[in-house]
Order: structure tokens, then sequence, then C-alpha cells
């Protein structure tokens, strides 16, 4: 009976513009949320086609719309703000916390669209997600084009996910890279590597440490091959040992 009231109940749930202002009225946090993401999307296809804004104010633009869209995921899951261990350790297994720290990061490093790829990906997701539930407010119908897009982002989100745990492994090696052509700063390399280890550790998204596993094995099964040089596996063999050894211990559930 009450799965049959809940359905009639969704049926006659008013639809239209209407619904829409009222959910806005209601929900500012979550719709100040897709605002920032919509931002993030849009500055990043002005970084890639720079038609109305320089790509480097594009860039800058993309991680300050990231960190206020991190500042407020944080507000919504977190309590008021104290002076304790016990709220520094909630704050700092926050994925929110990590891409806040993120931006910080690199609003002091040179432009690079591999730096701003996880951003956007993430932004593309949780977008495609909550605008789906703002075009089912004005109705069934509405925005069929619309509709299928974010069916299709929320169909690849798996590996959209994956994708973006490999865009942030790969922002190391790059971060290195880039600070011997002072493009970043040393401190850019440490900051990051933390980072990093927020990710690896991560409670609600285990994409990351499961991308280092897929890519130890790959690594591994190479360097084992008959044809792969003595010298060339005993680099690769060592080079996992010294990541292995970096890696922070994950608390089992």
């Amino acid at each position: 009976m009450a799965e049959g009231d809940a359905g009639t109940d969704s049926e006659t749930r008013p639809k239209g513009i209407e619904a829409l202002k009222q959910h806005v009225i209601s929900h500012k946090v979550e719709v100040s949320l897709w605002c920032t993401r919509l931002a993030t999307i849009i500055f990043t296809f002005a970084y890639i086609l720079p038609l109305f804004w320089n790509p480097a104010s594009a860039y800058y633009r993309i991680l300050l719309a990231n960190a206020a869209t991190s500042a407020l995921r944080l507000h919504q899951r977190l309590p008021a703000m104290q002076i304790s261990l016990q709220f520094l350790t909630q704050l700092f297994k926050e994925d929110s916390c990590h891409y806040l720290l993120y931006s910080v990061i690199f609003l002091y490093v040179s432009p690079n669209i591999l730096v701003i790829l996880p951003v956007f990906l993430f932004s593309t997701v949780h977008f495609a997600s909550y605008s789906l539930t703002l075009l089912d407010l004005l109705g069934q119908n509405a925005w069929w084009g619309a509709r299928l897009l974010i069916s299709l982002v929320e169909f690849q989100s798996r590996s959209i996910l994956r994708l973006i745990a490999f865009s942030e492994i790969l922002v190391m090696p790059l971060t290195l890279f880039m600070s011997f052509f002072g493009r970043s700063g040393l401190l850019s390399i440490v900051f990051y590597y933390h980072f990093l280890t927020l990710r690896y550790a991560s409670q609600r998204n285990p994409h990351t440490r499961l991308m280092f596993t897929d890519l130890r094995i790959a690594a591994e099964n190479f360097a084992n091959k008959s044809g792969t040089p003595s010298f060339l596996r005993s680099a690769i063999l060592s080079g996992i040992a010294t990541i292995s050894r970096m890696a922070p211990v994950v608390p089992q559930n």
C-alpha cells in the first residue's frame, strides 16, 4: 500500500518551472554545486578553445571553480569547524578536501591540460547526475537530447572514474618534469605527493588505489617477460618496490 501511495505521489507531484523554482529555493547548496561544476566545464572548453578568454585566465578560473565546488561539498558533509584532531582527521578523509588541496597546489603552477583533466571529468560526472534531477522536475519529456547525453555519461561513469585515477597518477611525474624547467616549484611536488597519498587511502573512492594495483601488475608482467632486458627488468622492479614503500597504509574496514 505504501509503495502504491509513493508511486501516486510521484505521478501527481507538480512539474514545470514552478517546481524547479521551489527546488532551487529549498536546495540552495546542491544547486550552487551544479552551477560551480557547470562553470568548471565552461572554463575547460574556454581553455581548449580560447575564443572568449585567454587560456591562462580560463585555466585559473577552472581551478577556482573547482575550489568553490570542494568548499561547498565540505560545508555539506562536515559539522561546524572545530580545532581538534578528530575534526582534522575527518577533514582529510573527505575527497572534497583532497580536491580543494589540488586546486591550491596548481594555482601556482604553469597551465597544463593534464592538470585540469581530473577536475573536468569529476565535474562532468556530478553535473550530469544532478542535471537529471532538474530535468525530472521539468517533466519526463523535457530536453530529451540532454537526457541522452546524461545517460551516456552515467553509462561510462566507471570508465571515467578510472581515467580520473589514471590522470591523478600521471600528474605526479608531470609535476616532477615541470619542476626541472621552472614551471612548478619543489613545494608543488611535496604537496602533490601528499595529495596522491590521500587519494590512495580514500575510503569513498578506491579507484586511485585500484589503478595503482593495475599499473603495478602490468609493470610486473612486462618486467617478467622473457624478452625484457635484465637492466630494464631490474629498473622496473626497483621502481615498483620504491613506490610500494611510499604508499600509505590503508586501514581495513
